[in-house]
């Protein structure tokens, strides 16, 4: 069973989809049409996940150098480059990446530890990397809040994957980025018509936090996400690579892989 953040069961997990340079800075790859309000909304979703604690997958996409795309274009988010890594803001204060190693072995209470749990992507449905299926089929939480890029491909491919895994999922339209208008509002209706909600960042914080924590929680949209402790450590040999144990807070630079 997997245990939440904090030692308890989430009730709701928030799932952050390839919020990465290459697709949310102008100067990236491939940025998508909406990037530059995009980084300002999903600042906003950033802040509010980290003010309530809730515990968060992150999906990273990921090709190799070379690598040609289904439309043989030249790809993005290439191992190693800047343009791969996510934005510091999006990094959790607890975080843990899992390496692929095409077993479904996966410790089961990473959210006990971690806050952030993040699962490599090589294709546009997060769901075909073994190891984020396992987890994500596999946590209690029944409410499940996404946002990030794109809307027309991988976002409706996952908020579709959960709700065939019978799950509530909330979409947050304007925290995510689009390639093409047309096929992101077909997006939309498609996943709203399988019983997904959709709702915008106004809404999300005009719920929550109450009106009375606004001031405090504002302070949280322009923390510069240093002094996280991170997974850098070792590989243990079960796929998957965490913190030494020790403790120690690791220092970010202008963003993170």
């Amino acid at each position: 069973m997997v245990v939440g953040w904090n030692e308890k069961v989430p009730a709701r997990v928030v799932v952050d989809v390839n919020t990465q340079a290459d697709f949310l800075l102008q100067t990236g790859a491939c940025p998508v049409m909406n990037a530059a309000e995009l980084v300002s909304a999903v600042r906003h979703v950033v802040a509010w996940t980290k003010w309530h604690g809730v515990p968060v997958v992150s999906s990273l996409n990921t090709h190799r150098l070379g690598e040609i795309d289904h439309d043989g274009q030249a790809t993005y988010c290439i191992d190693g480059t800047p343009g791969q890594r996510k934005l510091v803001f999006t990094m959790m204060g607890t975080f843990i990446r899992v390496e692929g190693d095409n077993t479904l072995s996966i410790p089961m209470d990473l959210f006990n530890n971690f806050q952030q749990v993040i699962f490599r992507q090589r294709t546009r449905d997060l769901f075909a990397n073994p190891k984020a299926d396992h987890f994500l089929t596999q946590v209690p939480a029944h409410q499940f809040l996404i946002y990030g890029v794109a809307i027309e491909t991988t976002v409706k491919a996952l908020a579709l994957g959960l709700l065939a895994r019978r799950r509530s999922v909330t979409v947050v339209r304007d925290a995510c980025g689009y390639w093409n208008c047309t096929e992101a509002e077909l997006a939309i209706r498609q996943m709203t018509a399988k019983g997904a909600r959709v709702m915008t960042v106004a809404q999300l914080l005009d719920h929550e936090p109450p009106r009375k924590f606004r001031s405090r929680y504002a302070r949280h949209l322009h923390a510069d996400g240093n002094g996280h402790r991170n997974g850098n450590g070792n590989g243990n040999g079960n796929g998957y690579r965490k913190n030494g144990g020790n403790g120690h807070n690791g220092r970010h630079g202008a963003d993170e892989s």
